[in-house]
């Protein structure tokens, strides 16, 4: 699943909020989920672990926990890191890879995810809406800055 956006924002400042506990917790939930950063580590071997939680009683079943390792860290040019659940439900468990790129386009940086390697029960059609909606909330926080 790969899915981009234009953000009008510079490269690194749209990379600092990858890395920054509380702008991450602000942007990445989609709609209806809000976010806790438990613990951040920004350097290569770093981990992190967050978790999602649904703010109305349909949602609330969809709430995770997840975390990973951060394997590459390109300041304003690549984030990789893995990403797994934290479960003990066979099609929800397995380590997808993440990879961010960030390119200066006229317009500020298009950012580009691709996310691999995805979970029995995890659909591609729905982290793409997820990414997408989040990727708008990253669009909306760091666009104010500049």
């Amino acid at each position: 699943m790969t899915v981009s956006r234009v953000i009008e924002a510079s490269p690194e400042r749209v990379y600092e909020a990858f890395l920054d506990p509380d702008e991450l917790a602000q942007w990445l939930p989609p709609t209806g989920f809000s976010a806790e950063v438990h613990h951040l580590e920004p350097e290569v071997g770093g981990t992190y672990r967050m978790t999602f939680t649904g703010e109305t009683e349909e949602l609330a079943e969809y709430g995770s926990t997840f975390g990973g390792t951060y394997l590459e860290l390109v300041p304003g040019e690549r984030i990789v890191y893995t990403d797994e659940f934290e479960t003990d439900d066979p099609e929800m468990a397995g380590e997808m890879t993440v990879t961010v790129t960030f390119e200066t386009v006229s317009e500020g940086t298009e950012v580009t995810v691709r996310h691999e390697g995805f979970p029995e029960a995890t659909s591609p059609s729905d982290a793409n809406e997820g990414w997408t909606d989040s990727l708008g909330n990253l669009a909306a926080l760091v666009e104010e800055d500049e």
